[in-house]
């Protein structure tokens, strides 16, 4: 057999990877002043100058001073590297890593589809009260809120929308965002269609995730759709491998970045005693791991009593630190049968 699948050790290899390769291009690129374009959910565009040096924070706190958004609010607020879509609409590739230099990371894919976006970085609904308390956060998060339901990305049925549209001619963005906040996916970040194993191998799957939990809307192979969440409190762990054809033909080159298959998977208490595997086959894996990562960082530090403003403004934890944050979460849920978390597994086995 001329192929053969090689795959990479399992965790985060390919984020490693990924940010590493940003960090080498570096040494060809000198230390200067240049003009960096940041997308805002409107469509809007932010132009901050920077150093080709500057690593995220330092981006995002320009970008929060050119929109005299407060101090105190930029935490809650994260640049990603999404890629435009010919619907107008954008793919995230992923939440650029506090060591991380945007600059190199989007020119060094030499594509105009790829920008850096403003967008929160929470996932707790209960944060937007903060958000809102300053004009310039308010905007922000209207923008955004406004911008989801225009992607499909919130649910809306015919009277909710002629509410919102109301509010919108009102121009009633705290009263907007509050319905907003009562509608099925608010919060949630939506992933492009991809495959899944669970229930069954080769099923096509819509995940979105949000409100400590990952969505499905599976495909099944008779056509029915089932939808079913898996939350992160029931996740034991996770990790993201990627495999690369080999070609051993006589050219010797070397696969295109196209052929790099990632998958994410996930240890997953479906009742009292039994794990299971579920896997994601998406371009989208190392996003999707990063997700999960922010929603138990999250979570640990509203269990420990903890500021967002504090734990936006630490480091990056390690994936290590992750996997055991997650099932230090998952031990209390696994202790109860009865935990709700498993609910979504449930239903989408029974189909």
């Amino acid at each position: 057999d001329s192929q053969q699948a090689v795959k990479s050790p399992p965790l985060l290899v390919s984020v490693t990877l990924s940010l590493l390769f940003s960090v080498q291009e570096t040494q060809q690129i000198p230390t200067e002043e240049v003009l960096l374009e940041v997308l805002l959910s409107n469509g809007q565009k932010v132009k901050v100058t920077i150093l080709t040096s500057d690593q995220t924070e330092d981006v995002l706190e320009a970008v929060a001073s050119k929109l005299d958004l407060p101090d105190d609010l930029v935490g809650y607020f994260s640049l990603f590297l999404v890629r435009e879509t010919k619907d107008g609409a954008f793919s995230f590739v992923r939440k650029l890593q506090e060591f991380e230099l945007p600059y190199v990371s989007v020119t060094s894919l030499h594509n105009p589809e790829f920008q850096i976006i403003l967008r929160k970085s929470y996932w707790d609904s209960a944060y937007d009260d903060d958000v809102m308390e300053h004009r310039v956060g308010l905007n922000l998060l209207y923008a955004q809120t406004v911008s989801d339901i225009e992607h499909g990305w919130i649910l809306v049925n015919k009277e909710q929308h002629r509410q919102l549209k109301s509010l919108q001619e009102k121009v009633s963005k705290k009263e907007f965002i509050r319905l907003a906040q009562t509608l099925k996916y608010y919060g949630y970040l939506k992933f492009d269609p991809c495959v899944t194993d669970f229930p069954e191998k080769g099923c096509h799957v819509v995940v979105s995730a949000g409100n400590n939990e990952l969505n499905f809307q599976v495909r099944l192979p008779n056509e029915q759709i089932k939808e079913g969440s898996f939350k992160v409190t029931r996740m034991r762990c996770w990790r993201v491998t990627s495999s690369v054809p080999m070609n051993n033909g006589p050219s010797g080159s070397s696969p295109g970045k196209s052929e790099v298959k990632l998958e994410l998977a996930f240890e997953y208490l479906m009742s009292k005693d039994r794990l299971q595997w579920v896997t994601i086959t998406s371009p989208q894996a190392i996003m999707l791991s990063i997700c999960l990562q922010s929603m138990v960082d999250e979570l640990m530090v509203k269990k420990s009593g903890g500021s967002i403003r504090k734990v936006r403004a630490g480091c990056c934890p390690s994936v290590q630190e992750g996997l055991g944050a997650s099932a230090l979460l998952c031990a209390g849920d696994a202790a109860d049968p009865h935990g709700g978390g498993a609910a979504g597994g449930a239903a989408l086995q029974r189909a």
